[in-house]
């Protein structure tokens, strides 16, 4: 099975779209699956269910993060290459889906109950965040290798 199909399996074993592209994509950074999926719980459906930042681009930014990111102050080349990289993806997640914000891409706002209501109704994020968790992994692999 390819990263990609590992994401969204684990996304449909209850996981959220975050967790699912950090625990898979994070792996090689040394961090526990245990680790992963916990950094990751509070970016799930738009950021705590907040209809913001779709938590597959935020899982994506994690492990953009764990493999670029700046640890030491003086590293500003770090920070540039983690942001180009972070912006790069954004990008094509863009041309793919023309956002990346969670409530656009369902068609419902779940930081409100009314919206949180219609969107689990009509079974939005079992029909649209695969699709979305897997766009996310693919454009992660261009962008990393």
């Amino acid at each position: 099975m390819e990263r990609k199909e590992k994401a969204v399996e684990c996304f449909h074993q209850g996981f959220s779209c975050a967790q699912a592209v950090a625990s898979v994509y994070g792996a090689e950074s040394g961090l526990s699956t245990e680790q992963l999926l916990k950094i990751s719980t509070a970016f799930g459906a738009g950021m705590a269910r907040l209809s913001e930042v779709c938590g597959a681009c935020t899982g994506a930014f994690m492990v953009i993060g764990l493999k670029h990111g700046r640890a030491k102050l003086e590293d500003a080349a770090a920070r540039e290459k983690t942001y180009e990289l972070a912006q790069e993806f954004v990008k094509r997640f863009k041309a793919r889906n023309q956002s990346i914000l969670c409530r656009d891409l369902l068609g419902a706002d779940m930081s409100t109950p009314e919206g949180l209501k219609a969107a689990m109704a009509q079974n939005l994020p079992h029909t649209r965040c695969p699709k979305l968790i897997k766009d996310a992994a693919e454009i992660l692999e261009e962008i990393l290798k």
